[in-house]
């Protein structure tokens, strides 16, 4: 059985106020190509369909499009999807019931009540059945009613939360089984702090959010979501895929792909990048203006302006928007002595940091109960 796993999509992004629907619409077009050359029975999509909650009109026509050009070109083909952190539950949960007939499986609600279940769906080929698990986003809170409190009483943490939810499942283990997820999954033991994130993904204060990617191992693969890089999770099967197109410009040198999963026997995986090109590249280009200037181009361009402004700067600005037409930013880099370079990287770390900027208001007697109340106040504004 061949898969295809993508994730991320996040239909509706604005990238510094510029509108990326054309580009997400080539990408989408460059992937349903794709999908007729390569055939896959089963289109994955693991979370984040959408950059908002509640997404624009052309948001939702262009992902109507995107599906109906799908189920269009390749009527046999199966399209699963879940909801992401991004995504509105409910509205991804619409017409479930209805689209499940067509064979579209959008699943928005993860369980939340005690006769409720992972979403399951079985799919056969030649070498019997593969069950198919998708589960949206979760939030200890959302499963609260079924996985029960920790010892105080209180939520349990995103990993037990998972975990008890998991372990209410019957999953026959000498089946192929396949999960769709939307976490931050970490193979056991790594410090979440050593993950690079991008600077487009929504990271919660202390990565309250992490998950052991143990409690994967009844799956033969897990289309994950959630991380906008490509990344396997302690395991060959665990994959994130990334973004299809960049989301920031930490993203600017990755080789965006489709994964392209071939499930035989059991035990038999393989996974292969389809790399995609994107209607423009991101780029960031550094140096002096001379030296910008020869580098011109209609990619999505961050320029970072070494040397000392001059008062020509307003003049330069315009200069830089002809040579590039579609620069997004400008940041002017500014040296700093070996004396003060540490100091101001810490005090600017610290800064752009929500929680330590509210830590540094509270008084010293201030216990760790209240600094993880903090925490979870700053975590539920940013929407974790």
């Amino acid at each position: 059985m061949k898969l295809f796993h993508l994730s991320d999509l996040h239909i509706g992004l604005k990238l510094y106020n510029r509108d990326m629907a054309d580009d997400q619409r080539y990408i989408l077009d460059e992937i349903r190509e794709l999908a007729v050359q390569r055939k896959p029975d089963v289109i994955l999509i693991a979370g984040d369909i959408y950059d908002r909650a509640i997404p624009s009109a052309e948001a939702v026509e262009l992902f109507d499009s995107f599906l109906t050009g799908l189920t269009r070109s390749l009527p046999e083909c199966t399209v699963m999807a879940i909801s992401g952190n991004h995504d509105s539950p409910a509205r991804i949960n619409l017409f479930r019931d209805i689209l499940s007939e067509e064979k579209i499986f959008m699943i928005g609600i993860p369980p939340m009540k005690e006769d409720e279940h992972i979403f399951r769906t079985t799919l056969f080929d030649e070498h019997g059945p593969v069950n198919f698990f998708l589960l949206p986003f979760v939030r200890p809170s959302m499963v609260r009613p079924i996985v029960g409190t920790d010892e105080n009483g209180n939520s349990c943490s995103y990993d037990e939360s998972l975990r008890r939810l998991l372990a209410r499942e019957e999953i026959d283990e000498s089946e192929r089984n396949v999960i769709v997820s939307h976490q931050f999954y970490l193979p056991k033991g790594t410090d979440a702090n050593a993950v690079e994130r991008m600077e487009s993904e929504i990271v919660t204060v202390g990565n309250i959010d992490q998950v052991g990617a143990d409690i994967l191992s009844p799956f033969d693969y897990a289309a994950l979501g959630h991380i906008h890089k490509p990344m396997r999770v302690g395991n060959e099967a665990f994959r994130y895929c990334g973004t299809p197109i960049p989301c920031s410009f930490g993203e600017a040198d990755q080789q965006k792909a489709v994964l392209e999963v071939e499930l035989g026997e059991k035990g038999t995986v393989s996974v292969k990048a389809l790399p995609l090109s994107p209607r423009r590249k991101m780029r960031v280009i550094s140096g002096t203006p001379e030296e910008v200037f020869e580098n011109g181009t209609d990619d999505y361009v961050r320029i970072d302006l070494t040397g000392t402004a001059g008062e020509g700067e307003t003049d330069l600005q315009d200069m830089l928007r002809t040579v590039f037409p579609n620069l997004l930013e400008i940041r002017r880099v500014v040296p700093f002595s070996a004396d003060y370079a540490a100091g101001a990287r810490a005090v600017s770390d610290e800064r752009t940091d929500p929680y330590s900027l509210c830590k540094a208001f509270l008084p010293e007697e201030t216990d760790e109960e209240e600094y993880a109340l903090l925490r979870e106040i700053v975590n539920h504004v940013k929407g974790v």
